[in-house]
């Protein structure tokens, strides 16, 4: 299968957003990718609350779904919109932050909406409270695919290996984790966490990334990491993105999910234990 995450720059106009992808993923789809990946917050990457209430819409109203699932029935893709940010119908006001696996006739095969909320602080003058604008989500999702089963998860879920790991005895083979993450944070943990969820599980893990200094923030402005990476279930990194945007094409095999299992079956090898 061959497969193509895109690395973007979102801005926080939704509309110039779906305008840059919709581009990217026909190029992708030229190139022949019949699976394109996009990052967290593909629809818009902003610091300012006001802002995302004054531009994020509804599911039912959203420009970027409806774009993106009517482009993946045209090109006959499959498409997973890494996430996008949402209003909810919640009585607090917060949103989602969903992510959506879309099949080749355009159909949502999927939704997983985050379920770990990023409210860290990361040094001194850099704090996020992520569970302050968006509510968490409470369930794991496998998407079933052509290719495989799919473990949905979104960033900051990155850091909890007892859901990777749920997911993996669920039946994915193929884990996503679709990101923005903080360049400080990026720096020292992104590649090994990756890595580590690979290689704890015997799955592929894609994570398409937001790169960058965003344009149009209003308020403090935003940066994230990139490096969009590619790991084998085996451990290795077959695609480092940099810190450019761009279109990142590579053959997605099910053999090396079969071979890195056989090799160290630790998935069946799992134990019940007490507690200290």
């Amino acid at each position: 299968m061959k497969t193509a995450l895109l690395q973007l720059t979102s801005s926080d106009d939704p509309a110039a957003n779906l305008d840059m992808v919709r581009g990217m993923v026909a190029e992708a789809a030229a190139r022949g990718a019949r699976w394109v990946l996009t990052p967290e917050v593909t629809n818009c990457v902003s610091n300012s609350t006001t802002r995302q209430r004054e531009v994020l819409q509804h599911e039912e109203d959203d420009i970027t779904l409806a774009g993106l699932r009517e482009q993946a029935a045209e090109l006959g893709i499959w498409l997973l919109i890494g996430s996008l940010g949402l209003k909810t119908h919640d009585a607090d006001g917060r949103f989602a932050n969903r992510s959506f696996m879309i099949g080749p006739d355009g159909g949502i095969v999927a939704r997983y909406d985050k379920i770990h909320m990023f409210d860290v602080q990361v040094t001194e003058t850099e704090t996020f409270r992520e569970s302050a604008n968006y509510r968490p989500g409470d369930r794991a999702v496998l998407a079933p695919t052509e290719f495989g089963t799919v473990g949905m998860t979104i960033c900051y879920d990155l850091r909890f290996p007892h859901l990777h790991a749920a997911l993996a005895q669920a039946g994915a083979t193929i884990l996503t984790v679709p990101a923005a993450f903080s360049p400080v944070t990026g720096a020292a943990h992104w590649e090994s966490l990756l890595r580590a969820r690979a290689i704890e599980t015997g799955c592929w893990v894609l994570a398409p990334a937001q790169t960058g200094t965003h344009p149009h923030n209003r308020g403090k402005p935003r940066r994230t990491h990139g490096h969009s990476l590619v790991v084998a279930p085996w451990g290795e990194v077959r695609i480092d993105a940099g810190t450019e945007p761009g279109i990142h094409i590579f053959d997605l095999d099910d053999t090396s999910v079969t071979d890195a299992r056989r090799r160290v079956p630790s998935l069946t090898h799992r134990r019940a234990f007490e507690g200290p």
